[in-house]
């Protein structure tokens, strides 16, 4: 999850930033495309880039560290491309509000330590004061990792996980929306 999320972040931020940088963005901007157009043409390649990876870390865990696959592989790879799409969007987001390739850099970078903490990655989150407790339900990984443990190692039908898919389709929905709101049509 940590890798999924830092991988697509960070691509997408420091790509569309650099276009801006270049001066690219200005073809793009100059034609009659919607922003939600432009910006769904610069998710598609890293989201199959994405998929690659995907199934880069499927293999290498399965085959090289033995981690069994216990519950659907299917559900595993929807919720793993949904948990693709969060993060894409995340990355489309930082690219909205930054003008430097650092600063995408560095923000996405920065992604990593609430990540780890409010995820239930490192930590039980139950051990967490109870305000960073409900800080976490905004961390996507959290909902990622919660239903990537259940589906691969404990085997639970999609129903069981059904709360982790709703929520992380909602946070692509609306990380979706606020990137295309802020997405300027003109560059300043």
């Amino acid at each position: 999850g940590l890798i999924v999320l830092l991988i697509c972040a960070m691509m997408t931020s420091i790509a569309i930033v650099s276009e801006k940088e270049n001066g690219t963005m200005e073809l793009l901007l100059a034609s009659p495309l919607s922003p939600l157009t432009i910006i769904s043409a610069k998710l598609i390649p890293y989201f199959f880039f994405s998929g690659l990876n995907l199934i880069t870390i499927l293999l290498l865990s399965h085959y090289l560290l033995g981690v069994p696959f216990v519950g659907s592989l299917v559900a595993f790879v929807a919720v793993t491309l949904l948990y693709i799409i969060v993060s894409l969007a995340l990355g489309l987001l930082i690219s909205t509000v930054v003008r430097t390739q650092m600063a995408a850099l560095l923000l996405s970078l920065l992604l990593i330590v609430p990540t780890m903490y409010l995820s239930n990655f490192v930590f039980p989150l139950d051990s967490l004061p109870l305000p960073m407790q409900g800080v976490s339900n905004i961390v996507p990984a959290k909902w990622y990792i919660d239903a990537a443990r259940r589906i691969l190692i404990q085997g639970v039908e999609v129903r069981y996980v059904a709360k982790d898919f709703v929520i992380l389709f909602v946070m692509a929905v609306v990380l979706m929306a606020i990137s295309v709101k802020l997405f300027k049509k003109r560059l300043s």
